[in-house]
């Protein structure tokens, strides 16, 4: 199996990728959730066209990704897993569940570290949500979070199996929980249980800095609830709200040459988290205002 998984596996994910993506792009021209309010052909043309750039970048980079990594640690022993010896089936749960907490902390670390939101804000500054948003990331960013996911599979020592699962898994589920698309209420409400839904993470991408500082899970749902970051909804409702980053909204920040840039223009001393404690203070000094 493990042989299997190695030799086929860029094969596997590619495949996986173009299933997922034809599949939700036909799902969101059958029943979108939101008018879009830009070209698809702008966005799609520029969104796409960075990843294939990230994932020329990353063959480039890292040869071995973390595959290579969970094989490298199979052989030589490295990680808790191994360590431990723990059965197979049991080690694959654990650390798919354990890379997703991973993902989801460090999606935190990359809004609350002002150089690190500088890198992940070109994902926010979409001025549209849809199933090319879930792979619309800084190059830069990539490389920088493959380098923290090898560090991660080193020390946890997981089963190749399992990293191919999770991969594959992040990639679907980042596609489908940023698709335009609409699931009926109650759908959506049981889904959400167990799977990060469009509605759940369409609120992480609002233009408000309290919105967008929650929901940050990509794939598993739990750990925003069980860490206190989870809302359930748009304070104006999904077809209200208003998607992306006061800094970047003129349309010519969509093509691929401003995207590359990004990162270094405008101000990020002010950025989401430290700008949801100060508008959060603000709100509670207003609010313990003596009222006339």
């Amino acid at each position: 199996m493990t042989e299997f998984v190695m030799t086929y596996e860029a094969a596997i994910r590619l495949g996986c990728f173009l299933g997922v993506l034809s599949l939700m792009a036909l799902w969101e021209l059958l029943a979108p959730r939101r008018a879009l309010s830009v070209s698809r052909a702008l966005r799609w043309t520029n969104n796409l066209g960075i990843v294939v750039l990230n994932s020329l970048l990353l063959r480039l980079a890292f040869p071995l990704a973390a595959v290579g990594m969970a094989a490298l640690a199979a052989e030589r022993g490295w990680g808790l897993l191994h360590a431990m010896e723990v059965p197979f089936a049991l080690a694959v749960v654990v650390a798919v569940a354990a890379l997703d907490l991973a993902i989801y902390l460090q999606h935190v670390l990359f809004h609350a570290v002002p150089a690190l939101w500088r890198l992940h804000r070109m994902h926010h500054a979409d001025l549209d949500f849809d199933v090319t948003t879930g792979a619309r990331f800084h190059p830069l960013e990539i490389l920088l979070s493959m380098g923290i996911k090898l560090a991660v599979v080193a020390v946890l020592g997981p089963p190749v199996v399992a990293v191919v699962v999770f991969e594959v898994l992040l990639n679907a589920t980042a596609m489908f929980n940023h698709s335009n698309v609409r699931l009926p209420l109650g759908l959506d409400h049981v889904l959400r249980w167990l799977v990060v839904t469009p509605d759940m993470h369409r609120v992480h991408h609002s233009v408000l800095s309290r919105e967008a500082n929650s929901n940050f899970g990509f794939n598993l749902p739990w750990w925003d609830r069980l860490l206190g970051t989870y809302r359930a909804q748009p304070e104006a409702g999904h077809e209200g709200m208003t998607i992306g980053i006061a800094q970047f909204r003129e349309p010519k920040y969509l093509r691929l040459d401003w995207l590359l840039i990004q990162p270094f223009l405008g101000d990020a001393r002010v950025y989401p988290i430290q700008a949801r404690h100060e508008e959060q203070g603000r709100r509670d000094k207003s609010s313990a205002q003596p009222k006339t």
